[in-house]
């Protein structure tokens, strides 16, 4: 069962939309075995350009903690000033999961 989570919201600059998908892409390769992760999403939100999402789940915050000192989570950290004016990440404790 999913304890923490992580949203992610991100504004791509103006121009950077398909390489934000391209990196997305990349990103959900790097988590697909990563320990503790249980799910990852990245998604565009509709009918407001150039903006998107990122949710991830895991068993625990030590499993999202170790996610983001990863390589996914250092990948963004590397990328994010030249993909994204906006970035904001929210830390979620899960009260509920399906």
């Amino acid at each position: 069962m999913a304890k923490f989570a992580f949203l992610i919201e991100m504004k791509a600059k103006p121009g950077k939309e398909a390489e934000v998908e391209a990196f997305l892409a990349k990103e959900a390769s790097l988590v697909k075995d990563e320990p503790g992760n249980l799910t990852w999403h990245g998604s565009k939100v509709e009918g407001d350009t150039g903006l998107y999402r990122v949710f991830d789940s895991f068993v625990d915050e030590a499993a999202g903690e170790a996610h983001m000192a990863g390589p996914a989570g250092q990948e963004f950290v590397e990328r994010a000033d030249d993909l994204f004016s906006e970035t904001k990440v929210l830390r979620l404790q899960v009260v509920a999961f399906k």
